[in-house]
Parts: C-alpha cells; sequence; structure tokens
C-alpha cells in the first residue's frame, strides 16, 4: 500500500511535504484494514462502502437511499465497529418527538426536599447516528436533528449542549414508498454530503449472501481503527493539496448545473442548482476518495465519479423535464460529459 501511495506521489504534479506523505501513508493501511472488515459482512455493494467512508473520511453526513432489504442498516453497524465509533440507531416514525432523539429535562428531587432540573441525553450524543427511515418523522423532529448536523450542538431549554466529536448521521429512505412521509427539506438535504443510491446485489453476491447469513454463525466485523484514526484522517483530508486542474473541474461543473449559468440545453430544465456547499462537499470528498483509492492527490475522474452522489440531492428538475422524461442523474451526467 505505501508502495502504491508513492507511486501515485511520483506521477503528481504536486509536491507534499514529508509530513503529509508519512501520515497519509499510515492512513492508507488504516483505510484498507476498514474496507477489508466491511466487506466481510457487506457483498457486493463496494461502490456503497467507498462512498460510505469518503463521507466520514470528509467529516460529513450521508444519505442513503434504497429498497428495504438491501443491508443499509447493517453497513452502517459495521461502520460504527470498524471505525471504533459509538454508534446508535433511531426508527424515525411519524409520532416521534424532537425531545426522543436530543434528549429531555426531568425534574429530580434531592435527599433534603430540594428539586432541580437534570437533562437526560438522548441518542443524537453518539459519534455515528442511524437516523432509519429519516422521512417518516414531522418536519418538526427533522429540524431538531438539522441542528446538530450543521452546527454539532444541541439547544434544549436554553442551554447548549455539545455532541461527541466526531459526530456523523447517516440516514436511510426508502425510494418506493412514500405514503405517510415528510420529503426532507432542502436545507436539511443539503447538509448531505452525499446521497448514495443503494441498489441489488450482482447473482454472485446475492449467491455469497445466502450461503453467509443462513448458517449457524455469522462473521462479526473487527475493529479497524479508533476514533482519534478518524479524526487524524478527516484532519488530513483537510491538508491534502488540490490541482488548479481539479478545483477547475469542480468549479465549472457546480456552476453549469445552476440556472442562468449553464448551457441552456440544459439549466433550462432545472428549477433551482447547487450553491457553493456542493462545492465544498466535492472538494472535500475528491479528496477522501483518492485516500480509499490508495492515492494521495484526486484527479478530474474523481469529480466525475462523485458528481451524481454530490449534486443529485442538491437540484431540481422543472415541471416539464420531468413530464418530458429527464431525470437528474442523467442531466448530472451531461454536464460531466463536458469536463473533458
Amino acid at each position: 500500500m505505501a508502495a502504491q501511495a508513492r507511486a501515485s506521489e511520483s506521477t503528481s504534479p504536486i509536491d507534499l511535504d514529508t509530513g503529509i506523505v508519512e501520515a497519509a501513508e499510515a492512513a492508507l493501511g488504516a483505510i484498507g484494514a476498514a474496507r477489508k472488515e466491511i466487506g466481510q459482512v457487506i457483498f457486493g455493494q463496494q461502490k456503497v462502502v467507498d462512498l460510505s467512508l469518503v463521507t466520514l473520511l470528509s467529516g460529513g453526513h450521508g444519505l442513503l437511499v434504497g429498497v428495504p432489504g438491501l443491508a443499509k442498516t447493517k453497513l452502517v453497524e459495521a461502520m460504527g465497529t470498524v471505525l471504533g465509533l459509538a454508534a446508535r440507531r433511531v426508527q424515525f416514525t411519524p409520532d416521534l418527538m424532537p425531545s426522543d432523539i436530543l434528549g429531555s429535562e426531568v425534574l429530580d428531587e434531592s435527599s433534603d426536599g430540594k428539586r432541580h432540573f437534570r437533562f437526560i441525553k438522548g441518542p443524537v450524543f453518539a459519534q455515528l447516528l442511524m437516523a432509519d427511515e429519516i422521512n417518516r418523522a414531522s418536519p418538526r423532529t427533522q429540524s431538531a436533528l438539522l441542528q446538530a448536523m450543521q452546527e454539532h450542538h444541541v439547544t434544549v431549554a436554553g442551554e447548549r449542549y455539545d455532541l461527541p466529536a466526531p459526530f456523523h448521521v447517516l440516514a436511510t429512505q426508502n425510494p418506493i414508498e412514500q405514503e405517510g412521509t415528510y420529503p426532507l427539506p432542502e436545507a436539511q438535504l443539503d447538509r448531505f454530503l452525499l446521497e448514495i443510491d443503494v441498489g441489488y446485489p450482482d447473482r454472485e453476491a446475492e449467491r455469497r449472501i445466502l450461503l453467509e447469513t443462513t448458517g449457524a454463525g455469522e462473521y462479526k466485523p473487527a475493529q479497524a481503527m479508533t476514533s482519534e484514526t478518524l479524526m487524524s484522517i478527516q484532519r488530513l483530508v483537510r491538508r491534502l493539496p488540490v490541482g488548479d486542474a481539479v478545483v477547475d473541474a469542480i468549479l465549472d461543473l457546480v456552476r453549469s448545473a445552476r440556472p442562468g449559468e449553464g448551457e441552456a440545453s440544459v439549466t433550462d430544465k432545472l428549477s433551482w442548482g447547487p450553491g457553493p456547499r456542493a462545492s465544498q462537499s466535492l472538494t472535500l470528498a475528491v479528496r477522501a476518495r483518492a485516500l480509499v483509492e490508495g492515492r494521495l492527490a484526486p484527479s478530474v475522474d474523481d469529480v466525475a465519479a462523485l458528481a451524481i452522489p454530490v449534486l443529485k440531492h442538491r437540484v431540481a428538475l422543472t415541471f416539464a423535464a420531468r413530464a418530458d422524461g429527464e431525470t437528474v442523474e442523467g442531466l448530472i451526467g451531461k454536464l460531466v460529459e463536458r469536463l473533458g
């Protein structure tokens, strides 16, 4: 792995100082071990695993979209174990209240008869929170989670409570069952670094699922890194240099998806486009993807590979475009082709 990193360094026009190279080589080993352990329990979903790792290595939150039974919950559980994170799960339902996530104050009475309020922390006080079927909760509850995702603290009864570090939300959403759901507002969707589509496994992967998950025993993934290691890799991601060609590709891609700025043949079909947070997300994600793939510097290929996960939930089609059968993925694909 170290040799692969040095090969990547030698072909890159970017000069990396010795400290970054040494930290990156250590990170590559930890990331490789994490991928291997997660791959022992999640079969046929390597792209989903890699995108989930990119999300956490970038310090962001991810939205996993897929039909039931595709191991979304199991993936989050495995990532919590392998990355050494204190993980909790919340099943979102229409009657879920903000206090069920954030926590609440209770009135205690001491032995001398004095009464005082004591705050009991909710499940949001975790390093990795799984928000299962997040669109089933009411907007009131969703907004409570929004502050935690953006500011990494919550406010209860006027008091601020900081969340653990690191803090990540991996939410799941069912794309086919929309009755009794509350679509996530654009402001909250924008807080997710990536939207990750979880598809069906291929035949060989499903065969392996059948053989390895229906027997008497089941593999338990081992811890591959600690939360401190994860945070050090997140700091490294922000230190990795990005070449001018990659920065220009990110700007070209994001700005071309905004109505009034890109080509009319594409942007006329968009009702709104991505803001600067999309550019920031891409800049972080391409660095993390390079590390996941064993490289020390991102390339334009990373921008192309991450275009749909970063932009899909940050743009919307006009009614006329939807009526004509256009899709967000198709339009983003056209923009990626123009990157050359």
